[in-house]
């Protein structure tokens, strides 16, 4: 759930409908808005004579979604939630629970996450990364999987909405995955000068390209030189960082021994050239072969769902092995980026 501690709502009943109870005294009008999860749910609001406006809403589909309240025109938070860096602000959530378990807090041995940083003479500044380091961590050396996320996400996705320690920790107290160090890097990378190009695919893909040679000239030999590494590695990401992974992986076969894409996008590519700027075709020239997994929620737009089946059908064509895993029931958000996760986190450094 997303209330605070002690507050009644937003609450959810059985069925999945949400109440949310929120004091707007001079507002005329509070509409109830979200994320892609939200995009089929109908909603009505009133206001009582004390001034707190009553939402309810159609059943809500599982898995967490972004909200907010657009009261008079303007995008406002919930001030009964907890606020998660989303859609480029920190911004309501809710989770409608699906039933599972897998990335709850266990009476487990756990790991830990801590805030790091290293200065970039690409990007000419301070970039700040979290690392999730294993329950055994000091006992030996590690594996590295390096992770991305989303647009309009930072570096504290994976470790609050996508409650990675926890399904981690729990994976490695069930034998079922090898321990990792992981290590969650920002999902943009530019200079001043750069920083100034319109945000738009263009601006993204040199984005990309930069972390790309940040990750292999610059943070790769740092976490190298700071942590008790091994020399295998592994690259992931979701949404615009499926994108970022894929680039990664593909410039450099010999580096990964695997690559996640969740929730695949492609940029700039044309119906002739699906991957102009994505180098996909080394993998097949490759002498290692990566392990590839594409993760895909059954539920997300038409365009994500399109963006995963160029890039099966070119693995096929190609007879590139791959792992398809689809996400049942779930949307472009965190439940289907955590199940992710957990079954590529359980293929990987095997």
């Amino acid at each position: 759930m997303a209330a605070k501690n002690g507050r009644e709502f937003p609450k959810i009943d059985a069925k999945g409908k949400a109440e949310f109870k929120v004091y707007f005294p001079k507002a005329k009008s509070v509409v109830l808005e979200g994320g892609d999860g939200m995009q089929n749910v109908k909603s009505t609001a009133t206001k009582d004579q004390n001034g707190f406006w009553n939402i309810s809403t159609s059943p809500l589909e599982i898995g967490f979604h972004y909200y907010w309240l657009n009261v008079d025109g303007k995008r406002t938070n919930d001030p009964n939630t907890e606020l998660y860096f989303g859609y480029g602000q920190p911004t309501s959530g809710i989770e409608i629970y699906s039933g599972e378990d897998f990335f709850f807090k266990k009476d487990v041995k756990h790991g830990k996450i801590i805030n790091d940083s290293l200065y970039s003479e690409i990007t000419e500044g301070k970039r700040n990364i979290k690392v999730y380091l294993p329950p055994s961590y000091g006992t030996k050396k590690f594996p590295v999987l390096y992770l991305y996320h989303g647009t309009g996400e930072d570096i504290t996705g994976w470790e609050k909405q996508g409650y990675l320690a926890n399904i981690l920790d729990n994976l490695f107290a069930e034998k079922k995955a090898e321990e990792m160090i992981v290590v969650m890097d920002y999902g943009v990378a530019l200079n001043p000068e750069e920083e100034k190009m319109p945000d738009d695919y263009p601006r993204t893909v040199l984005s990309s390209q930069n972390i790309d040679k940040i990750i292999v000239n610059e943070l790769i030999p740092y976490i190298q030189k700071k942590y008790k590494t091994n020399d295998d590695k592994a690259v992931a990401g979701l949404s615009r960082g499926s994108y970022q992974a894929m680039l990664i992986g593909a410039n450099h076969p010999e580096l990964f021994s695997a690559i996640g894409s969740f929730s695949p996008v492609i940029y700039e590519g044309t119906e002739l050239q699906p991957f102009k700027h994505l180098p996909i075709g080394n993998l097949l020239k490759s002498k290692k072969k990566p392990f590839l997994f594409l993760g895909i929620g059954t539920k997300e737009d038409k365009r994500f769902l399109d963006y995963n089946n160029i890039l099966t059908s070119y693995f096929d064509q190609n007879k590139y092995p791959y792992v398809q895993y689809k996400s049942a029931g779930t949307y472009h958000e965190w439940l289907t980026w955590r199940r992710c996760l957990y079954e590529f986190a359980q293929k990987i450094f095997r």
